[in-house]
């Protein structure tokens, strides 16, 4: 049974087939997704990320969250286990993160807005992994930029604020978010959610060098710098893209085009304009039109699964 508070409801799966796969496309939610990653990476164009030293309060509280989790990391050491991937620690850590899960999203909301809690609880949980299976993947970092979605709904009403935050939202919170789901992949051993091998960009994320590539427009950097192991530590506290390349040469071995072909061949791509482009494609076709991956998503009021009119 569905449970309601108010105007907001818990989240609920509607994707439980491949036959719902074209009504998730043609959906409100799939369309609004698709607008607002486009207009974060059309916030970044050009930007890096000390772009984003806005001082929103909304901006400092959701790092001030995050920075919770990373703490968090800290205090749950991984135990003594036989098996190479997914230390049984992290299950401590995510019921840890979910039992203050409702804390920090109140924390995000004026007096009127608390009860949308409800909904962002569910979004901000399925962020950082599965508790079952110890995985990570593009699912859950879908859900992150689902969750800042909903907040942008919630709380965001001028266009010039949405533009402002925005680029906020990439270049502080998403950075950020991405250091804590690193920390937390390495620290408890996570599994890559699915199969992924040469054709993906990277075992775990695809974001960073989506919103990555629209950052790095103008700069100094070219796409044929991709393999570059020194350029891409310089530059990685400046761009995502630059931080999620220097974070594969650390946990990756052996030559650049053979463990991670996708973006060896990206790097012959000869402007960042048309990476960006082609990412965002990729996207589309790699990950949203993905039974395994989408089956996984909550829908409720604020992410609505109902036709596009």
């Amino acid at each position: 049974m569905t449970s309601k508070t108010d105007l907001y409801t818990v989240p609920e799966r509607r994707i439980k087939s491949p036959m719902d796969m074209s009504r998730w496309l043609a959906s409100t939610a799939y369309l609004e997704y698709i607008n607002f990653i486009t207009s974060l990476s059309g916030a970044t164009y050009g930007k890096n990320n000390s772009a984003g030293e806005s001082g929103n309060q909304l901006v400092e509280t959701l790092c001030d969250n995050l920075e919770r989790l990373s703490v968090l990391c800290d205090e749950i050491e991984p135990i003594q286990q036989p098996q190479r991937f997914g230390n049984a620690a992290y299950r401590s850590w995510f019921e840890k993160m979910s039992s203050e899960a409702d804390k920090l999203c109140q924390n995000l909301l004026p007096d009127e807005l608390k009860m949308a809690s409800v909904e962002l609880v569910s979004y901000w949980c399925d962020s950082f992994g599965n508790k079952s299976r110890i995985d990570y993947g593009t699912g859950h970092e879908m859900n992150f930029l689902i969750f800042l979605l909903c907040l942008n709904k919630l709380l965001l009403k001028s266009d010039e604020e949405h533009a402002e935050v925005n680029r906020s939202f990439v270049t502080r919170v998403f950075a950020k978010y991405m250091d804590v789901v690193r920390k937390v992949q390495l620290r408890y051993c996570m599994e890559p959610a699915g199969s992924h091998g040469v054709y993906s960009l990277d075992d775990y994320q695809f974001l960073p060098f989506y919103f990555g590539s629209s950052q790095l427009a103008g700069s100094a950097l070219e796409p044929k710098d991709i393999p570059d192991m020194d350029a891409m530590t310089t530059n990685k506290d400046n761009y995502l893209l630059c931080a999620a390349i220097d974070h594969i040469n650390k946990v990756k071995t052996g030559p650049f085009s053979e463990h991670s072909n996708q973006l060896w061949n990206i790097s012959a791509v000869p402007h960042w304009k048309k990476v960006n482009e082609g990412l965002l494609k990729m996207y589309k076709a790699e990950v949203l039109s993905k039974f395994p991956i989408v089956q996984h998503l909550l829908f409720g009021t604020l992410f609505k699964f109902e036709p596009f009119t």
